[in-house]
């Protein structure tokens, strides 16, 4: 697993985890406070039931983060005392709270024979329940609605929801790696196309410089005006190359400001983003190629280093502004690639804004609005 991958894997459960305590985690408090509440008549009735709830509590919280294993076997064992406990001794029958609880999530820990673990932990708590007639003889019904019956269906409900939630979440975050990997994906089909620019750029280049060489020695004996005539051009090629692999590196070779937000469109829909794009003007021609750059740039850095679902692009006469949420640093993170666009579109007279504010960050290169440029807005 590349590192990239592992960050993505580390933040799809950081979420997920985040979600099942949000969702989950008060509900399942406030069970345990009440049924102490309803069962608890002595102080020594909660020695008795609160350890059962307290495991029941630890060992919900270490399944939400995916950490069930190294603490299930304790907190089983100390809720599956508590319920004897609470039938034969304090009369407590929600005291099998404990143990449905973490007998529940305990299941997903179960991979082979757990039909037999299943029917071992209904039968131990509808059985633990029937206890209760060495103490209580009087009234049988009674005994086996409130003791057996009530705590043997619950669980059993309990259980099955649990598992069916366990699925749901396993495909919530199998949902997430999908889009994480096709979000990664498309960062590295952004990295093939500028290797691929960049081999046509070098690739004939190289090839012909070799050449060129190979006949200007074979010339310097016999024929000097025409090896240097060779060499001559040599030289101007590998100038053309190197300007040409600048253009490159800043994004001005052939690139088109309307493609670009055509090609960030795409990257973010086939990334699970949803992206809109709104055109309040036209910028002039002599900053588009530019404002292209900062767009390839600003939407490579949403993709790497955002957890966004939402992406607003803004093109206007004096520029071009991109906002997105999924910012989960305190701080923006170290953007080399915008730092570097900054000095030029400085520069060119221009002002690139790169600012994050309540969960959301704003990328903005704005230019002085030219007359000829204002007109051709004016007048769309």
């Amino acid at each position: 697993m590349t590192a990239s991958s592992q960050r993505f894997t580390e933040s799809t459960q950081g979420r997920l985890r985040r979600l099942n305590l949000a969702t989950s985690l008060p509900p399942v408090v406030f069970a345990a406070v009440v049924l102490l509440y309803a069962d608890v008549r002595s102080w020594w009735h909660l020695v008795i039931l609160a350890p059962g709830a307290a495991a029941a509590l630890v060992a919900f919280e270490r399944w939400t983060a995916n950490d069930l294993a190294r603490v299930v076997l304790p907190c089983l064992v100390v809720a599956a005392v508590v319920w004897p406990l609470g039938v034969l001794v304090s009369g407590s029958p929600n005291a099998y709270w404990g143990f449905c609880a973490v007998g529940s999530l305990a299941m997903r820990e179960v991979r082979r024979h757990r039909k037999w673990a299943l029917a071992g932990l209904f039968t131990y708590v509808a059985a633990v329940g029937a206890a209760r007639l060495l103490v209580q003889r009087d009234d049988i019904g009674h005994v086996l609605l409130t003791y057996v019956l009530v705590p043997t269906v619950l669980t059993i409900v309990v259980t099955i929801f649990t598992i069916v939630g366990e699925r749901f979440f396993d495909l919530i975050r199998e949902l997430e790696q999908t889009r994480e990997r096709e979000a990664e994906l498309a960062v590295m089909r952004e990295r093939v196309r500028f290797a691929s620019d960049l081999h046509d750029i070098q690739g004939h280049t190289l090839h012909v410089v070799k050449l060129k060489i190979a006949l200007a020695q074979r010339l310097l004996s016999g024929d000097t005006a025409r090896a240097e005539k060779e060499l001559g051009e040599t030289y101007a090629l590998v100038s053309d190359t190197i300007a040409q692999t600048k253009e490159l590196a800043y994004g001005q070779r052939r690139l088109n400001l309307t493609a670009e937000i055509e090609n960030a469109k795409n990257l973010f829909e086939a990334a699970g983003i949803r992206v809109r794009v709104t055109r309040e003007g036209e910028v002039d021609a002599r900053v588009s190629e530019l404002l292209g750059q900062v767009l390839r740039e600003t939407t490579t850095n949403i993709l790497r280093h955002a957890q966004a679902t939402q992406v607003q692009i803004t093109l206007a006469a004096s520029g071009i502004t991109v906002v997105n949420d999924g910012v989960s640093a305190a701080s923006p993170p170290e953007l080399r690639g915008l730092a570097a666009l900054r000095q030029r579109v400085t520069g060119d007279g221009g002002e690139l804004i790169v600012e994050q504010q309540q969960g959301r960050f704003r990328t903005a290169a704005t230019f002085p609005v030219t007359r000829a440029g204002a007109d051709r807005s004016d007048g769309r």
